[in-house]
């Protein structure tokens, strides 16, 4: 397996795979119909977004062919303005999930994000999971979930520099559509 910077030839793979990856409810594990899957085009919609940048969408090949993806786009910390990354999503197929590729591209991508000076990534998702790459709690750095019902489930990551100024986290305009 190799992980690269997404091509714009890909981006039919990667819609499809997303729309695999989140066939089921990541929360309930229950069936999902295809026009429910918000992902696909979510990252459709992210690509599109002046908050894209395009060295932080990462895909997994393995054997020529797209087996996953990961994303970041520009986010913010209100009211300072503060720059900081959104990650999501990430999608696996589901006939490769629980044999590391996930872990393999969120890895290759705070790498990337630090390498370019990124102060921080933020996201929604399982502590459980995201606690091995050393995410926690927003709470914890003085960041506040867009929705405050996320709970300990929204969390960051320092990655260099200082803690940002307090605030609330604010995604790329197309979350926001969600």
């Amino acid at each position: 397996m190799i992980v690269r910077r997404e091509r714009p030839a890909d981006s039919g793979a990667v819609r499809a795979l997303h729309q695999a990856a989140f066939a089921r409810d990541p929360a309930t594990g229950r069936k999902r119909a295809p026009a429910d899957v918000v992902e696909a085009p979510l990252v459709d919609e992210l690509r599109e977004d002046p908050g894209f940048l395009p060295h932080l969408s990462l895909v997994a090949v393995s054997d020529d062919a797209i087996v996953g993806h990961v994303i970041a786009t520009r986010g913010w910390i209100e009211p300072h303005g503060s720059p900081a990354l959104g990650l999501g999503p990430l999608g696996v197929l589901p006939a490769v999930q629980r044999q590391g590729v996930g872990t393999v591209l969120v890895h290759a991508l705070l790498a990337v994000a630090e390498a370019c000076d990124e102060p921080l990534v933020a996201l929604l998702g399982d502590p459980a999971y995201y606690g091995r790459f050393g995410f926690r709690a927003s709470a914890d750095l003085g960041i506040t979930a867009p929705d405050p019902r996320w709970g300990e489930h929204f969390q960051a990551r320092l990655l260099t520099g200082p803690v940002p100024a307090p605030g609330t986290f604010r995604y790329a305009e197309p979350f926001a559509r969600l």
